[in-house]
């Protein structure tokens, strides 16, 4: 039987250096330990930038003012099929507070490990965004 897919709303935070906000999974949730985007699931009646708005507040106290739609992956872990929609921000306010117990970086291109494995590729996409190429001067 095919799992329904459940809707995530995942964040990432770019500062204008280019890091970028990770959070570690706390004990007793699957993958505890592992390193992701912060996010969580859409509830009933929300919309998906309303669900990362929540989250972001309830896991680290953080308001986010604006975030541009980035992509949306599909990934089977072995305890759910999820839908993860992810969100760029560069304008947020506050600064991250550990409300659930979590552990939290900020990182550059060489960071912390392990990464949950939906997380990998969106690192080496990520780096287009984050260091945008500019045009040459000539």
């Amino acid at each position: 039987m095919t799992q329904k897919p459940i809707d995530v709303a995942v964040g990432i935070l770019v500062k204008p250096n280019g890091d970028v906000l990770l959070g570690q999974r706390p004990p007793g949730k699957p993958y505890d330990g592992y390193w992701e985007f912060p996010g969580g699931k859409v509830d009933p009646g929300e919309t998906i930038l309303q669900a990362l708005q929540r989250e972001f507040v309830e896991e680290l106290g953080l308001t986010i003012h604006s975030a541009e739609e980035w992509c949306g992956v599909e990934y089977v872990y072995p305890h759910a099929h999820v839908r993860l929609h992810f969100f760029i921000s560069r304008d947020w306010s506050g600064e991250p507070q550990s409300l659930e117990g979590q552990a939290f970086a900020w990182q550059g291109t060489v960071g912390v490990e392990p990464l949950l494995p939906a997380t990998i590729p969106l690192l080496e996409w990520l780096e287009q965004v984050r260091h945008p190429v500019t045009a040459a001067r000539g």
